[in-house]
């Protein structure tokens, strides 16, 4: 699940500023960029960001700008840029070019312009300040997740809604299915036997065993128990996450629809089910992006 969230505190080194950026991903997973003097902090930040998103690659970035009204503080290394111009001077002497370099381009060659923040040794950012900007921005990027989520959880009720349809169908055609079969088999048997009567009990045994083993009532009473706690857990507070568990729930719901299909014996029934494996499915490619 996607987010983003950004927030600002001025403070007395400048203006302190934490974005983030989150992706799903099924562990905590976080990646820090923080101003020099900053790492001893790491851990702490780790534990702000693992509170409010305890799941998905975390990209976390912490600058720290000039206060209002102040001037960008830069170093010009002139030595190095006396280095470069040489270099460059040589390379093209060594490759017959025009030798003419400017300023524009000196400028734009590493480390001959810095910053005077990314030279100082030990920044010492208040932890009050680093923690509630912390929070703050991880803070909006939750409730953009959780927008994410209403649209999610939008479409897998409306698979949900699809699948009961589905199974109704298979639900309703089972019998109708058994009956076909004991008719053809009683014809079939009578064929074989021609003028000799056949004996009711053993067709009847027969049409038993047979019954019993295409029986699908309670894969499908357990599917629906599955498809309603899957619901339910959509339903749920929203406080903690949930993807853990709805990737179990869709794994039985996998299971059941498995199972019907392999009892199913009929064409019309096995159509429902192919359409129910595949609301599934699409379950399963969207709790990716679940928490």
């Amino acid at each position: 699940m996607t987010g983003y969230g950004e927030a600002a505190r001025e403070t007395e080194h400048g203006r302190l500023r934490a974005e983030i950026r989150t992706v799903n991903h099924r562990f905590f997973n976080a990646h820090l960029r923080t101003p020099p003097g900053c790492e001893r902090h790491h851990a702490r930040i780790e534990r702000w960001l693992k509170k409010s998103l305890p799941r998905g690659h975390v990209g976390y970035s912490l600058t720290l700008a000039p206060g209002d009204g102040a001037e960008p503080e830069l170093l010009v290394d002139v030595e190095r840029a006396r280095a470069w111009g040489a270099s460059l001077e040589r390379l093209a002497a060594e490759l017959r070019l025009d030798s003419r370099i400017g300023l524009d381009a000196l400028i734009r060659l590493q480390g001959v312009i810095r910053s005077r923040e990314s030279t100082r040794p030990g920044l010492d950012i208040d932890e009050d300040d680093l923690r509630e900007v912390t929070e703050e921005a991880a803070r909006a990027a939750v409730r953009m997740r959780r927008t994410e989520g209403e649209r999610l959880k939008a479409d897998l009720l409306g698979v949900l809604a699809g699948m009961r349809e589905e199974l109704g169908r298979v639900e309703e055609r089972a019998p109708a299915r058994l009956a076909r079969e004991r008719e053809r088999l009683s014809a079939a048997i009578q064929e074989l036997l021609g003028d000799v009567p056949a004996d009711p009990e053993r067709i009847a045994r027969e049409i038993a065993h047979m019954a019993e083993r295409w029986d699908i009532n309670e894969e499908i009473v357990r599917l629906r128990s599955h498809m309603q706690l899957f619901e339910d857990t959509l339903d749920g507070s929203g406080e903690a996450p949930v993807g853990k568990r709805l990737g179990f729930i869709m794994q039985e719901m996998h299971r059941e629809a498995n199972t019907i299909g392999a009892k199913a014996n009929d064409a019309r029934m096995a159509e429902w089910v192919m359409s129910l494996k595949g609301g599934v499915e699409r379950i399963r490619e969207q709790l990716e992006n679940v928490q």
